[in-house]
């Protein structure tokens, strides 16, 4: 299963993903609690940063990307996925 998580509000991310005909789910975390559980936010900086984390069907963290890169982020995951051994979901 693929999804985003954003620390924006359920309504803010619902008219981000109707802009992008988005095909996944995008979570909201507005209280930053999960974000911070997951070290993206501090109290430092306030806002999350972009990381992409693979989690395997088991529930272990595989992998953890912190250089996303928007522009290549597509084809990069796929590549993540497949260097991992995860099977491609369409």
């Amino acid at each position: 299963m693929h999804f985003a998580a954003s620390v924006d509000s359920p309504d803010t991310n619902k008219k981000f993903a109707e802009s992008l005909d988005a095909t996944y789910p995008i979570l909201s975390d507005p209280t930053k609690a999960t974000a911070k559980a997951y070290g993206v936010v501090g109290r430092v900086m306030p806002w999350a940063s972009r990381w992409t984390f693979y989690i395997g069907p088991d529930g272990r963290i595989l992998y953890i990307d912190k250089d996303v890169n928007p522009s290549t982020a597509g084809a990069d995951i796929a590549a993540r996925l497949k260097a991992l051994g995860l099977k491609e979901q369409r």
